[in-house]
């Protein structure tokens, strides 16, 4: 009971320091604002260009992979959201105030990761599904209804990819102790992995293993050819394996790195 009730302190006091800090909402805000706009603006790109298609694209276009390609810009937002958490306690130095408070630093870890994916877990609800319906609104006839199969699927694929990819970043942020290195190190590895590294054949075969190569794949509802140049080489199933086990590992790294080394 005792260890209940710290838990509950120590969340309690890590849902404060989100809620009240500023960056938090803009932050936020910012992500969902990119998504649904970028998702408006591909999905009326995509429905005036589907015609001048040729067959190939025509037969492996996905209406709910289009309309997310707002997501993997509005993502930034979050894993920006994600780091400030725990790398503004090591860059303003509050981390040291924060571990005299809470003193064991498993759950301190545990309440600040807790009370930031469920953060991201409900705004990530809101930012997928606005994202989706205005995406396929702007689609028009390529758009697809949410009952159809296998969309279901995928939106909540979306979902858990955001939510995770907020905790992998606070995993990432720990290990390094530094807001901008960590920023410095993802940005760059999500836009380029995504905008290139991860469709260059000799590069692909190990760059599909990446976080954001499995997010796709679970935010896809058409399974591609193999010639073409987004297929991976596995499905949404082991997608969601890859993403967990890279996230598991940068949060395990985090504690780690917090057990051993002085803030």
């Amino acid at each position: 009971m005792r260890d209940a009730a710290r838990m509950r302190a120590a969340f309690a006091a890590e849902w404060i320091k989100i809620r009240t800090v500023r960056s938090t909402l803009w932050t936020l805000l910012l992500s969902l604002v990119v998504s649904v706009g970028l998702g408006i603006l591909v999905g009326h790109s995509m429905s005036a260009s589907f015609a001048g298609m040729d067959r190939e694209r025509q037969e492996n276009f996905d209406p709910v992979e289009a309309g997310f390609l707002g997501l993997t810009v509005g993502q930034i937002a979050l894993v920006v959201f994600g780091v400030l958490q725990i790398g503004a306690e090591y860059t303003s130095g509050t981390i040291r105030g924060s571990l005299l408070a809470v003193p064991r630093r498993g759950l301190f870890y545990g309440a600040k990761v807790a009370a930031t994916m469920l953060t991201a877990l409900v705004f990530s609800l809101f930012t997928v599904y606005i994202t989706f319906f205005a995406a396929q609104w702007a689609l028009g006839p390529q758009g697809v209804p949410l009952g159809d199969p296998g969309v279901l699927r995928a939106t909540l694929g979306a979902w858990a990819y955001l939510t995770l990819m907020c905790a992998f970043s606070i995993g990432v942020a720990t290990m390094l102790r530094s807001t901008a290195l960590t920023l410095g190190i993802m940005i760059p590895l999500l836009f380029l992995n995504s905008q290139g590294l991860g469709n260059v054949p000799k590069i692909r075969t190990v760059a599909q293993f990446l976080p954001d190569q499995a997010g796709a794949v679970m935010m896809r509802v058409v399974t591609v050819d193999e010639s073409f140049i987004t297929h991976r080489d596995f499905g949404p199933g082991t997608a969601l394996v890859i993403l967990l086990a890279w996230t598991a590992a940068a949060l395990v790294g985090g504690l780690m790195a917090l057990r051993r080394r002085d803030p």
